[in-house]
């Protein structure tokens, strides 16, 4: 099943930093996200886009995860010529993780 079966996700960057959250639709498919969204999935996800380590941060009472990923430092908004420099359709390749 993929990751946007159980959850939604938003993407945000400043500079070479991708911050993208995961949120349950429901309260008890939390602890299936905290299990496996791993630092280690996400990284192997992103491995193509990320130059540093994957972080992640768990909001238990928001039943969330919040991933900080790094990426080359010419690949930020002010640097960058991709059409997507903002980074904003990262968390829809992040629902298309196989859980």
């Amino acid at each position: 099943m993929k990751l946007r079966t159980v959850a939604h996700a938003r993407a945000g960057d400043k500079g070479n930093l991708v911050n993208i959250s995961v949120f349950a639709y429901r309260d008890e498919d939390y602890a299936m996200l905290v299990e496996r969204v791993t630092e280690e999935r996400v990284n192997e996800l992103f491995r193509e886009l990320i130059t540093g380590p994957v972080t992640r941060y768990c909001v238990p009472n928001l039943c969330g995860l919040n991933f900080v990923l790094q990426r080359r430092s010419t690949d930020s908004v002010t640097r960058s010529l991709r059409l997507d420099a903002h980074g904003k359709s990262l968390s829809s390749l992040m629902l298309s993780l196989e859980i």
